[in-house]
Formats: structure tokens, C-alpha cells, sequence
């Protein structure tokens, strides 16, 4: 297969999410579609509740009513997904299903990119990008689950914290 597998929005009936999951990835098992549809998700966030009896803590739907799915979009695997109970449609314009952009994919969290960092806190970096480019600054913070980055910068004289994405700073040679 020449085509890169995309992720596609598909549309359940409410409360549907995980019939669907399920419903799919055992087809996909049975008839061995892996080549086809790689990967189906319900984005899921971790919500701690606080009650009168102590904490609760459980995964709430993001989207309710609406299945992710990473797959090469042919007839015959719009014709599987389309068909699963459950299933509305997929999120487009008229009847062609529309992809997600990479953005919106790392937006929503489905598909993580690992970045590597090669500075540690207290490394003297310099900023690659942003409005402080080409500023030098000493790492304070260091947050790789959160891809975030605190520079102490010297601006005006002054010590000032700037945080940045990860990819955004770089280890400057000694």
C-alpha cells in the first residue's frame, strides 16, 4: 500500500463508543484487515471528582458520540466501518470522509510524538523559535510529559522565566 494510513472522525449513536471500538477492531481481527485499519480510539481524559467520601477517580469521554479511527481509506474499509451498528457516518463534507490534520491529531492527544531532549535543568541553552529567538537562558524546569520548558533569561538586566516547548530551546556546546 503506496497510501499512509490517516486518522478519520467517525460518528456513533450516543453511548455507542465502545460497541463500536469493539465492533471494529473484531472485524478487522476476523477478516485480517490489520494492513487496512491500524488503530481505533475513544479519546478518554482522567477526571478526579472530590466527594464527601474521599476522592473518585474515572475516564470520561472526550467526544461522546464519536470514534477515532487510523486507517487507509479504500471502498472496502469505508464500506466495513460504515456498516458497523452503531455507526452514523463519517465526519466530511457530503458523502467523503475528511482526514485529520496532523495538528488536530496532536491536538487531541491520539498519537504522541517522542521528542528526545539533550539538555538537562541547569544546561544553558539558546531559544530556536519564538519571539525570543536567539536569546541564551539556564534551564529551570524541565516537564517531558507536558512538553514544556522553563529558561531563566536575562532581559533588561533582569532574571525573567520563560517557558517554551521543548522543541523550541537547544543545548548550546561547551
Amino acid at each position: 500500500m503506496a497510501e499512509a494510513a490517516r486518522w478519520y472522525v467517525v460518528h456513533t449513536y450516543s453511548g455507542y463508543e465502545n460497541t463500536v471500538k469493539a465492533t471494529i477492531e473484531k472485524t478487522v481481527e476476523t477478516r485480517h484487515l490489520e494492513d487496512l485499519i491500524h488503530v481505533v480510539s475513544i479519546p478518554l481524559e482522567t477526571v478526579t471528582e472530590m466527594t464527601d467520601n474521599g476522592a473518585k477517580t474515572y475516564d470520561r469521554k472526550l467526544f461522546p458520540g464519536y470514534v477515532l479511527v487510523k486507517m487507509i481509506m479504500t471502498d472496502e474499509a469505508w464500506y466495513i466501518i460504515r456498516n458497523v451498528r452503531g455507526v452514523t457516518g463519517f465526519v466530511g463534507s457530503g458523502t467523503k470522509p475528511t482526514p485529520l490534520s496532523e495538528d488536530e491529531v496532536l491536538a487531541l492527544g491520539v498519537e504522541k510524538r517522542e521528542i528526545v531532549v539533550g539538555y538537562d535543568v541547569g544546561d544553558e541553552v539558546k531559544i530556536t523559535d519564538g519571539p525570543l529567538t536567539s536569546f541564551t537562558g539556564v534551564v529551570d524546569l524541565l516537564d517531558v510529559e507536558k512538553n514544556k520548558v522553563r529558561v531563566i533569561v536575562s532581559m533588561f538586566g533582569r532574571e525573567t522565566p520563560v517557558e517554551l516547548e521543548l522543541d523550541q530551546v537547544e543545548v548550546i556546546p561547551q
